[in-house]
């Protein structure tokens, strides 16, 4: 690995904990560099997946003041997670890339279509729970199906996770954007540090990658959660359309 290499990655690293903390899609920023130095595609899946693990723990202390009154919440929602992600983690050692890829492009619009609707769909949701006397704090049944979704697909690839989680959380929860946003930090770090974790023991792993990602994505979390945080919510909800947008692009250009 060259000192070019190493710079390129590091800085990559960065960049992914900064936009996995605002949004979500640091992944694809990573793996394409990884690929691009000769990285074989798993091998740099993995690495990459055990090198952010650092830089979310980054972004969710970031966000721990946020988080504050979601406990029952997370432990919630994180188990779905917890289950989704093992799930997606021996799916990417066991099956064909290309049979779960093809489908990713699908739900990234699927949910920059929850981003955009979100205020007039939460709008809907809460007034038909409101009449039918049920108003789940929690999103009910459905959010943690699809949360559990969310994680197969985080342990599997994991691209755009956080446009994901972040546009079901504002549809089935009722919350302030920022809330849902530690709450999106949080789950994808619990799907990413499982997977790294059946990673480290099954897969090949490439450390000297691991390392760089790591510590730069450390830097990108804290610059994350900064920029993050003083967002309102427009131009939140408008930064995860746009980096959404820029990872389907990605995604069918490398397909």
């Amino acid at each position: 690995m060259t000192l070019l290499d190493q710079l390129a990655i590091f800085g990559a690293g960065i960049a992914a904990g900064c936009i996995n903390t605002i949004v979500g899609s640091g992944t694809l920023i990573t793996f394409p560099v990884l690929l691009a130095l000769g990285y074989p595609p798993v091998t740099a899946n993995v690495s990459n997946t055990i090198g952010l693990v650092p830089g979310g723990l980054s972004g969710v202390l970031g966000y721990r003041r946020e988080l504050a009154g979601q406990r029952a919440r997370l432990v919630r929602l994180g188990v779905a997670s917890l289950i989704g992600a093992a799930i997606g983690a021996i799916l990417l050692l066991r099956l064909p890339a290309e049979a779960f890829k093809a489908i990713v492009p699908v739900l990234i619009v699927a949910a920059l279509v929850l981003v955009v609707v979100q205020p007039r769909l939460a709008r809907w949701v809460r007034q038909r729970r409101e009449a039918d006397g049920s108003t789940p704090e929690h999103g009910g049944v459905w959010l943690w199906l699809a949360v559990l979704a969310s994680g197969v697909y985080g342990g599997y690839f994991g691209a755009a996770q956080g446009v994901l989680l972040i546009g079901l959380l504002g549809v089935f929860v009722h919350g302030d954007l920022q809330q849902l946003n530690a709450v999106k930090n949080f789950l994808a770090l619990l799907v990413n540090a499982l997977s790294a974790l059946i990673f480290i023991f099954i897969a090949h792993v490439s450390w000297p990658v691991v390392g760089l990602i790591a510590v730069g994505s450390i830097i990108g979390g804290q610059l994350g959660a900064t920029v993050g945080r003083r967002m309102p919510p427009t131009v939140l909800r408008g930064v995860i359309v746009v980096v959404g947008v820029i990872a389907i692009v990605r995604l069918l250009a490398g397909g």
